[in-house]
């Protein structure tokens, strides 16, 4: 009489099917918040049907594509015109749901090894660049640029001056750089979900590098909160309703971020110059508005609003509450300068992210037989950008400050739990 060994069973693998729905929800995700937040900003009265291109150039600028402006107005006029800016909150939101379908069959069991892992990751991988290529194709729009009234005006009509100003999404290196991301966001979903096994060749990442990724993620999501929160508030006690929530819907994670690296003491150098309307708090705004480059930290920005002077200790809070959350979820026989050295570089690199994702840079400008180059609403300007190597020191000195004092609570939890 032979026993047979019931057999487990058998678990279904992610298939191409579950890759597209995880590709198409993201963009869609990505796709309602920017029209949205593009709606809100008055966008939707853009002539010549222009409305979904502009959606699409805004996904495309949310995974790293590079979107190109250009301007044509004849042999007698010159135009110049362009913008790098990444809309965060489109970001945020397809990242956030396309990392939820990654990990989903992780936490199923129905991905177990490194190499089903890498499969899975392809599977994905294929139909994003596809759909990454459609919206590419399709972001591409031309808009005749009104040369208002005054002697400017009089001049184009008179030489038939019909200056025109559009955009178009570089293809190639747009699908170079939105796989980029899609790796970026597929390494970092296993890694920061607490509930997601690893396969067993990558168990090691688990204990050395999770804790530390899953509270960076904690981090940046609860600043993202913080910000939604004052945001409805200032929308329904501040007025103008639908500017805020096209903030929202478009750069909230850009300022949320922002305020974090104040908060931590960096400095951001930044200037506007003409009439731009800027999505940002007014407090920025009449920082950034001078006759030269400005200093934006807690400091200047304190000078028109003491209240600014917050962000330092909910800074502090928040970071601190992050070196905890590392320390709880690290090996218990860690030693105290190890917790605080993995917060420092974890902070580090998440400080590095935030420079990186949140510079601005928009200017444009039209000339008319050498005149309109002098400001007033044809010529205008504006760039923000951080000082790097100070911000990361920072982020340094704070990690291993706040590690080695949240390692410390850690411990002493640990202690009374095991008492």
């Amino acid at each position: 009489m032979s026993s047979r060994t019931p057999s487990a069973p058998a678990v279904a693998r992610p298939g191409w099917g579950q890759a597209v729905a995880t590709v198409l929800a993201g963009l869609l995700a990505m796709g309602v918040v920017a029209a949205l937040g593009l709606w809100a900003a008055g966008a939707g009265d853009l002539p010549d049907g222009a409305f979904p291109r502009v959606v699409a150039a805004t996904v495309v600028t949310a995974v790293g594509g590079v979107v190109r402006m250009s301007g044509d107005a004849g042999g007698l006029a010159e135009t110049r015109a362009g913008v790098d800016v990444i809309p965060l909150s489109v970001t945020l939101a397809g990242a956030l749901v396309i990392a939820a379908g990654f990990v989903r069959p992780l936490r199923q069991g129905s991905v177990s090894g490194a190499g089903e892992l890498a499969g899975w990751a392809v599977r994905i991988a294929v139909p994003w660049l596809l759909a990454l290529l459609g919206l590419s194709l399709g972001a591409r729009q031309t808009f005749t640029i009104s040369l208002g009234e005054g002697m400017i005006s009089d001049i184009g009509d008179l030489f038939g001056i019909t200056p025109e100003v559009g955009f178009a999404a570089d293809v190639p290196l747009t699908l170079l750089c939105g796989l980029l991301w899609l790796a970026v966001v597929l390494v970092l979903a296993p890694l920061a979900s607490r509930g997601a096994p690893l396969p067993g060749s990558l168990t090691r990442f688990q204990e050395a590098v999770r804790p530390a990724a899953y509270a960076m993620v904690m981090l940046l999501l609860v600043c993202v909160g913080l910000g939604l929160v004052v945001g409805l508030v200032a929308a329904t006690t501040r007025g103008h309703p639908a500017e805020t929530f096209a903030v929202l819907l478009l750069g909230l994670p850009n300022l949320a971020w922002l305020a974090l690296t104040l908060g931590l003491g960096a400095t951001w150098d930044g200037r506007v110059e003409g009439p731009f309307a800027l999505p940002m708090p007014h407090v920025l705004d009449q920082v950034l508005r001078s006759s030269d480059v400005s200093a934006v930290n807690v400091g200047t920005l304190a000078e028109h609003d003491g209240r600014v002077w917050w962000l330092v200790p909910v800074a502090a809070v928040l970071v601190l509450a992050a070196a905890f959350v590392t320390a709880a979820g690290s090996p218990a026989g860690m030693p105290l300068w190890r917790h605080a050295v993995h917060m420092a570089v974890a902070l580090a690199l998440t400080v590095l992210l935030i420079c990186l994702l949140g510079r601005v840079s928009a200017s444009y400008g039209l000339s008319v037989l050498g005149i309109g180059e002098l400001g007033g609403d044809l010529a205008g300007e504006l760039f923000l950008r951080p000082r790097i190597w100070s911000a990361l020191g920072l982020a340094v000195l704070w990690g291993l400050v706040t590690g080695l004092l949240g390692a410390l609570l850690a411990k002493g939890l640990r202690r009374k739990g095991a008492g």
